[in-house]
């Protein structure tokens, strides 16, 4: 059983965490039609294991909230891009479903990368200066 299970695992998952806001890109069929709908949200939550795993986007729309569960590994999922990391302290966001406005954006995580030491340039070993061929 465990075999088939990661048989069935994708192969490629993005990083991403709770409060991330994400694009989606879903495989929608319509009678013998498919087009791909992007289903932008912030990520509230993530449960489950291996290819039981699933994540849980929410977004607003026409001033009304709308949630969509998607399984992790699911083949109708083509694609997951991650627009932003959000800073959460709080495994599941369940409490924005309270709040309107601004008053659920999530704050963005910030990096910073540490700046590398830049290298002293010297000149190179083999290029003669004009000062030693002159004689001077």
């Amino acid at each position: 059983m465990d075999d088939f299970e990661k048989s069935q695992l994708r192969k490629s998952v993005p990083e991403f965490g709770i409060g991330d806001t994400v694009d989606v890109h879903v495989r929608i069929v319509e009678g013998d039609k498919t087009r791909i709908q992007i289903f932008t949200g912030t990520v509230i939550a993530r449960k489950g294991t291996s290819n039981r795993e699933m994540f849980t986007v929410r977004r607003i729309v026409a001033s009304e909230g709308v949630e969509r569960i998607f399984p992790l590994h699911s083949p109708w999922i083509e694609d997951i891009r991650v627009r932003r990391h959000g800073r959460v302290r709080r495994a599941k966001l369940y409490y924005l479903r309270d709040r309107v406005g601004k008053a659920t954006k999530v704050k963005e995580l910030m990096t910073f990368h540490k700046k590398a030491a830049p290298k002293a340039s010297a000149p190179p070993a083999s290029a003669p200066t004009a000062t030693t061929e002159a004689g001077v």
